[in-house]
């Protein structure tokens, strides 16, 4: 099994859609809101070209995606969006892999950002608990729809210290 990490490009758009499409579907399923779950192609062709969006092949083919931007009216550190697992891929530890390279190779090494910021529904079932298990800290609220809450949540990559150093 090979395993490669890249930045997306233009050209994986319809591969990046079934990825996005069939992870989100729990999250249609659950009524939960979010731009992605119910992304068409033209709006992941848009996401591709306007921020930067990396995957994880495995033999070849997009098992993973995760996008990341600026959320400057909230945060100076990256923000990571549209996190998105292809449902064969499942429980295989492939999204904590592909979320740990982002994290370290690309926003703390890379970009020398000192943490991360994400969100999710309060409403989802297992995902603020999962994000917390990871070390994300919720520092943030605002209403996602009429009943749901979107939490923003901070993980610490190093501290500034580490970066004088």
């Amino acid at each position: 099994m090979s395993e490669i990490y890249r930045l997306a490009t233009i050209d994986d758009a319809e591969e990046q859609y079934k990825v996005i499409d069939g992870a989100y579907e729990s999250i249609r399923e659950l009524g939960i809101t979010f731009r992605a779950a119910n992304a068409d192609i033209d709006l992941i062709r848009e996401n591709l070209l306007e921020n930067t969006s990396y995957v994880l092949e495995i033999d070849g083919s997009i098992a993973a995606t995760i996008s990341l931007k600026n959320l400057p009216e909230l945060t100076d550190l990256p923000f990571l969006y549209w996190f998105a697992v292809l449902p064969e891929f499942k429980n295989q530890g492939v999204g904590n892999r592909l979320l740990t390279y982002v994290e370290e190779v690309i926003v703390r090494d890379t970009l020398l950002a000192s943490g991360v910021v994400l969100a999710t529904s309060k409403n989802h079932p297992w995902l603020l608990p999962m994000y917390e298990r990871k070390g994300y800290q919720a520092f943030h609220e605002r209403p996602l729809d009429e009943t749901d809450t979107l939490v923003f949540l901070k993980k610490t990559l190093f501290d500034q210290v580490q970066l004088a150093q």
